[in-house]
């Protein structure tokens, strides 16, 4: 029996293949593009290995694109088809059902497959990273959270990968509200490993949710060289730097990190770039400020997609990208192409999706009301865009992403009620942001133009003198900042 580096078995495995394993593994966990080739190796060294097969399906699903996750399916189909899962030991078996459910479409399932698996391989870092990823995608804060959380102390403090582990643990602790936890423990990750991106990207989430954009930008730069290239996330975080930069006011910033980093003509059209994209975008358009050519650019590189119904989330900023450049008929031939899919699907009655596939409910609750809801923001319906989105506010996170992702949705609902004079619940809305980001300049320069619209001159004052000081450390962080990225 051949072992990985953390001491779990590996079933059907060769010394070969197990090496190609940890070399994979450590690969994932640093969102690193040798991770591909490794599972390769692996899968061809030992095709019978039911991990490394669960491997390889797993990387077909985790960049949310259909092409590869059709392809994925095909290959797991052949190896379980020929497989005896009775006869596996049970971490190969889970392995096993968490791959099949998730090519299924059942994203809860697999993430409870590997949550069960974790109990009793704790230091099965494969599981937790792809669990991890699973929770994220479905919008399941605690279990992002309480997943790492329930592992951690079986990671000794000599393990060099616990740094990794911890790093995950970070981002859990952050989407679940506990922000000087998750700085902590973030700093500490990244501490042990400077190339934790996702450990990164967690302490960057962080100042983020709490309105610190000096200390984001200064983090940011102090680790240029850990995370802006090399790795999968590096587009990500850009945008991370992106919303910074808007945050401290510098429009001309933002732009030229979309243009260099973000989206541009060497951009692979993947769907995790376009939809920041999208989202960078959409915060512009809502600020009044319009990207016409950068708006047909990008919904060209979507609409060539073609996607089928896969994924809410990426459907939302697919119509983003329509709705922001004014292809609004494609934005609704996207939204009725989903309502024919669901009218298809198993259903229990007019309302409740009894199917398995997590996407059904995720298009149906929240990716179809939101897409809608852009669609009529796009074409001035504001007082539709309020009926849509107020009811579905606090549940947002149903459909995937991150608090920062679902921002953009969130800060549409605000400028509708605005635009629809909704007073008293624009009023409310902008409260509530306040009190969890009282340096947010967003926030209080949309409080002032509430204050304009509520003809209180002597508010509106205050409120863009508090937008302007927000700003002041932020700006001043960025003039320091070394070049963008060419």
């Amino acid at each position: 029996m051949e072992y990985d580096r953390y001491g779990n078995p590996l079933h059907a495995c060769t010394p070969e293949a197990a090496g190609h394993l940890d070399r994979a593994v450590t690969a994932l966990l640093h969102f690193s593009p040798e991770v591909a080739p490794a599972v390769d190796d692996a899968v061809a060294a030992a095709p019978a290995s039911p991990v490394a097969q669960s491997f390889a399906a797993y990387l077909g699903l985790l960049g949310t694109e259909p092409g590869e996750a059709v392809e994925a399916r095909r290959r797991f189909q052949d190896f379980a088809a020929g497989t005896d899962r009775t006869a596996l030991p049970v971490r190969d078996r889970l392995h096993m059902a968490a791959a099949g459910a998730w090519l299924a479409g059942d994203l809860k399932g697999a993430g409870a497959h590997l949550e069960e698996l974790t109990l009793m391989y704790p230091r099965d870092a494969l599981a937790l990273a792809v669990g991890h990823q699973l929770d994220f995608f479905t919008g399941d804060a605690v279990r992002l959270r309480d997943r790492i959380g329930a592992a951690l102390s079986e990671w000794d403090t000599a393990e060099p990968h616990r740094g990794m582990v911890l790093g995950m643990y970070a981002f859990g602790l952050e989407e679940s509200g506990h922000y000087a936890l998750a700085e902590e423990a973030g700093l500490a990750a990244v501490e042990q490993n400077p190339r934790d991106v996702w450990a990164i990207h967690a302490v960057v989430h962080t100042y983020e949710m709490q309105g610190r954009v000096a200390e984001g930008i200064g983090y940011l730069d102090a680790r240029l060289g850990d995370w802006s290239d090399g790795n999968y996330l590096n587009v990500h975080n850009w945008w991370h730097y992106a919303l910074y930069a808007l945050e401290a006011g510098d429009t001309d910033t933002a732009l030229r990190i979309y243009d260099a980093a973000i989206n541009n003509d060497e951009s692979a059209g993947l769907a995790m770039e376009l939809l920041d994209a999208s989202a960078l975008l959409w915060r512009f358009h809502l600020a009044g400020v319009e990207q016409a050519d950068r708006w047909e650019t990008l919904a060209a590189a979507w609409a060539a997609r073609a996607d089928p119904p896969y994924y809410a989330f990426n459907d939302v900023h697919a119509v983003m990208s329509y709705a922001g450049s004014g292809r609004l008929d494609a934005a609704d031939r996207l939204v009725a192409d989903r309502r024919t899919w669901l009218a298809k699907a198993d259903t229990g009655g007019s309302e409740t999706v009894t199917s398995p596939v997590t996407n059904l409910r995720m298009t149906a609750e929240i990716g179809l009301p939101v897409c809608e809801a852009l669609i009529a923001h796009a074409r001035g319906r504001h007082r539709t865009v309020v009926e849509l989105l107020l009811p579905l506010r606090r549940r947002f996170h149903e459909f995937g992403g991150s608090h920062a992702q679902r921002d953009a949705v969130q800060r549409t609902l605000v400028d509708s009620a605005l635009r629809a004079g909704s007073h008293d619940l624009a009023r409310a809305l902008l409260s509530e942001r306040i009190g969890l980001r009282p340096d947010s300049n967003y926030n209080w320069l949309t409080r002032a133009d509430l204050a304009d619209a509520l003809g209180d001159a002597a508010q509106a004052a205050v409120a863009r003198d508090r937008a302007r000081t927000a700003t002041v450390s932020a700006a001043r962080a960025l003039h320091r900042r070394p070049p963008f990225p060419r």
